[in-house]
This record gives C-alpha cells, sequence and structure tokens, in this order.
C-alpha cells in the first residue's frame, strides 16, 4: 500500500513511522527543519512502548511521489482549504483521503439519511472551500486517541495511545478502509473500523471543546481546570451542552460527564495542543472544535447558552491572536515526560 503522510509533524510523523515499520510503502510530505531531519535521520520514536526508528521517503515536493492508495492528512483542520495544491499531485481516480482531525468535520453529513442529509456546515467548510479541495466522496473520518509531540525535528515523543478509529462516512465495510486498517495494525497500532464513527467524534469532542478552550483562556493545564470547583462546573456544563447538540442529531455516547472529567484528571498537568499554539502566538484550533458545534446548535434549536458565551469569548481571543494584538501568555509551569 502506498501511502502518503501530507504534514509530517507529532502525529503524522508518528504514524508514518509506524506504517513503515509495518511494511507500507510510506512517503512524508515535511518542510524546513523537519524535512532536513527526516531527510539525514528519519523519524526517531521515543515511546514507553519501545523506541525504534524509521526511514521512510521525505519531500517537500508531492509531485515527487505521484498518486497514492491513501493520503493520511495530518494537518489541522484550518489548513484544509489550503492544501489544494499539495493534495492534488498525490491524487489518482481511487485514492482515499485519512482526515486525521479534531472536532467536526466537513464532510460530517455526508452519507446521511433524514433531514440533514449532504448539509455543509459553513464553519468547517466555509463557502465549500474544503469539500473543492477534498472531495467528501475521497473522505475516511479518523479520530485519534494518541498523543504525540516533537521533541526535536526528527524526534516523535508518543506520550500515550495507539488507537485511530477509522470509518466511512455512510458506516460502510468498505475495502479501502479494511487496507488501511490492516497496514496500520502490521505498524503497530490501533486502528478499530467504526460503523458509528460519529459517537467517536462526539466522545472525542466532549473533551477538545472543553478543555481546548478553557486551557487557552485560564492558561491552564487539565488537572488544573478539574480541580478548581467553578472551572470544573463549567466543563461539566460545556460537556452536558455538547451531548444535548449530538442528541438532537440522533447520536448518544454512551459515556457519561463524571468518567470524561475524572478520564481528563487522571492526565495530570497536561498543557493542550491549543494552550501550546497560545504560547507560541498561534490562532486556536477553535472552528471545528466549537463554533461548529455552536452552528449545529443553531441548526438544532439547541439553546447551548454556555457553549455560545465560551465561543464568543474564545472568537474575540482568537481574532487577536490573528491580528498580532494579543499580549503573549505565559508559559505553564513545564511537565516532566
Amino acid at each position: 500500500m502506498r501511502i502518503a503522510i501530507l504534514g509530517a509533524g507529532a502525529i503524522g510523523a508518528y504514524v508514518g513511522a509506524a506504517l513503515h515499520r509495518g511494511g507500507a510503502d510510506v512517503h512524508l510530505i515535511a518542510r524546513g527543519a523537519q524535512l532536513h531531519a527526516l531527510r539525514e535521520r528519519g523519524i526517531q520514536v521515543l515511546s514507553p512502548r519501545g523506541d525504534f526508528t524509521a526511514h521512510p521517503h521525505a519531500t517537500a515536493d508531492p509531485r515527487e511521489i505521484g498518486p497514492v492508495d491513501v493520503v493520511f492528512l495530518g494537518l489541522k483542520a484550518q489548513h484544509y482549504a489550503a492544501c489544494t495544491p499539495l493534495l492534488r499531485p498525490l491524487l489518482g481516480p481511487a485514492t482515499a483521503v485519512v482526515a486525521a482531525q479534531n472536532g467536526i468535520p466537513w464532510w460530517y453529513f455526508h452519507g446521511l439519511d433524514g433531514p440533514y442529509a449532504g448539509r455543509r456546515l459553513e464553519t468547517v467548510d466555509p463557502g465549500g472551500t474544503v469539500s473543492r479541495a477534498i472531495p467528501v466522496e475521497r473522505a475516511i473520518g479518523c479520530v485519534v486517541y494518541a498523543a504525540t509531540e516533537i521533541v526535536e525535528p526528527g524526534v516523535i515523543r508518543h506520550l500515550e495511545g495507539t488507537r485511530f478509529s477509522i470509518g466511512e462516512p455512510d458506516g460502510s465495510d468498505s475495502a479501502r478502509c479494511r487496507a488501511f486498517s490492516e497496514a496500520m495494525i502490521a505498524g503497530g497500532l490501533k486502528c478499530p473500523i467504526e460503523p458509528a464513527l460519529r459517537e467517536d467524534i462526539w466522545v472525542k469532542l466532549m473533551g477538545n471543546i472543553t478543555f481546548n478552550p478553557l486551557s487557552a483562556l485560564a492558561r491552564s493545564t487539565m488537572a488544573q481546570i478539574c480541580r478548581h470547583g467553578a472551572t470544573r462546573d463549567l466543563a461539566r456544563t460545556m460537556m452536558s451542552e455538547t451531548l444535548e447538540v449530538a442528541g438532537r442529531l440522533g447520536v448518544h455516547p454512551e459515556i457519561s460527564i463524571e468518567r470524561r472529567l475524572a478520564g481528563a484528571e487522571r492526565t495530570g498537568e497536561h498543557r493542550t495542543s491549543t494552550l501550546h499554539d497560545v504560547e507560541r502566538g498561534r490562532p486556536m484550533e477553535l472552528d471545528v472544535i466549537l463554533t461548529a458545534v455552536v452552528e449545529l446548535a443553531d441548526l438544532t434549536q439547541t439553546p447551548a447558552p454556555t457553549l455560545r458565551a465560551v465561543n464568543a469569548v474564545a472568537t474575540l481571543f482568537n481574532e487577536r491572536l490573528i491580528d498580532g494584538t494579543a499580549a503573549p501568555a505565559a508559559h505553564a509551569p513545564a511537565v516532566p515526560a
């Protein structure tokens, strides 16, 4: 199986290294210091499951690769619309695109029956730009349960989790999902094919929608948010409203809010990726995680007052990050590996 990793950052490089270890024909697309390191030394993975090094092909030019069987997107969702020049050379007639993103994907209503079938969400697919870049027919959904970070260019620390749940938007059992799942499993990862992948999306979203914006706004770790009575109550309310929106869309995740909060607290002094972005002056990944759920609340006539309030504050802060007027963020205490 020929697989291109578009966005060979922390998750993309980790997946690429595992797939290469499992025997897949892997090609990484990266740039800058990361590309130089990948070419010179390969990918070094530091993991509690065992360290290893892989040497897949790496390039900045996807034209060197040509059409592949699968493109694994390691980009954040806000970069999808602009990825067309990099993606187009990789696409053959049957190339699938595995979108490993947080939040609500652009394909969410593709393959569904009912009143919202085929609907486009403006927050995740503004003006149809993402659908034009990545046609929904090519999409395989992916929910990532692995945590990784870049220690230095070419060196990835795997912190926890090896599960990458995948699924067709219409819930079908497809040959392309089976083939990709087998390649991931051969590389030592878990890759279940879920006929109801939207339940996984909402389970993960319960955490992302709560802790990502709150950690950035409060400059606090997940454990700090959970230990502080008022913010724990706020997180609980945000999760409850999120589940209400999901329920009105016909999705009912089988996980309790208290269990989700307890799991978050057990992660300890973990800084979310959104907090990392803010510390570096980068915009937050907000549209697909929070603003999209507010759009879905409008669509389903769900009140969701707390989600709306947090979204308003976070959106203003994000605009200031984008235009450069936000004050520099104070770094949270470093967490021992």
